[in-house]
């Protein structure tokens, strides 16, 4: 019997409920909810979502009909269809979120993808699927959530096959953060840490990977919390009465912690690009 982590429980449990999923859909993104690449202030927040999936697309190694990808934590499926859509590759969704699952059967479906892209409950602790089973394995900004990152890495290099990419992104901490300064972060999201790019840099290499190419964009994680933010203040009557006022207050102190952390220089985030070598 597969145990989940306290961690994994209670990201379930969040991404689960109706506050959540009409927040997530409605403000930070719909199909694409993860920190965005902006040109601009002004951006919309889903144009930029979309132009980070974009971006890690344009990385790929393989991208052809054969190409099998597993996405981790791929909430509503939206890099998946992107994938599929333009490759015309396998993709995998990952995600420990029934509700969001649900409607990226619903949206795969009717985008006439449903052959190739499969949502599979789990998470990412603990991947269903076999060995050597994946030519690329993708996530956006999910593993902060683990409470066992390390755990999530053995399970990625398990799962790709030899010379397989690893192309993620996450919200992390600076090399350089010092210790206690956030705790008001940590607490927002129930987590004891965060990693960085020293971490998955030091983890990723004891386990036979080689790192091909890392772009910082940490101001990119300041521009969306900020935009993020932003669009609940102008949108908060509305977004009150989707998520509950309490939920919305709550959002609009936690993303302001990002934003300070960042201007800090405690946090830290970009694109990073690993080929499993061993």
């Amino acid at each position: 019997m597969v145990t989940k982590s306290e961690a994994v429980e209670r990201a379930e449990a969040y991404y689960d409920s109706g506050e959540a999923d009409a927040f997530y859909q409605a403000i930070w993104g719909g199909q694409d909810i993860h920190i965005g690449i902006y040109r601009d202030d002004a951006e919309p927040i889903a144009d930029a979502s979309r132009r980070t999936v974009e971006s890690m697309a344009d990385r790929l190694i393989r991208s052809d009909a054969s190409t099998r990808v597993l996405d981790l934590g791929a909430g509503y499926g939206g890099s998946a269809r992107y994938l599929a859509d333009r490759f015309g590759c396998k993709v995998t969704c990952l995600n420990l979120s029934e509700t969001q699952n649900a409607l990226n059967r619903t949206l795969t479906a009717e985008a006439g993808l449903a052959e190739l892209v499969d949502v599979v409950y789990g998470d990412f602790e603990n991947i269903p699927e076999p060995d050597d089973s994946f030519d690329i394995v993708w996530s956006q900004d999910a593993i902060l959530h683990s409470g066992n990152r390390t755990r999530v890495l053995d399970e990625v290099s398990r799962v790709l096959v030899g010379d397989g990419q690893f192309t993620f992104t996450d919200p992390m901490q600076s090399d350089t953060c010092p210790d206690g300064v956030l705790q008001p972060i940590l607490d927002r999201i129930q987590l004891s840490t965060l990693a960085s790019f020293g971490f998955y840099r030091t983890e990723l290499t004891a386990r036979g990977f080689e790192e091909s190419r890392t772009e910082e964009l940490t101001d990119q994680l300041r521009m969306h919390y900020w935009r993020v933010g932003k669009a609940l203040q102008d949108r908060y009557d509305e977004a009150v009465k989707m998520s509950g006022q309490t939920y919305v207050d709550n959002m609009i102190k936690g993303l302001q912690h990002w934003v300070d952390g960042a201007d800090r220089g405690y946090l830290a985030w970009g694109i990073m690009d690993y080929r499993l070598t061993a």
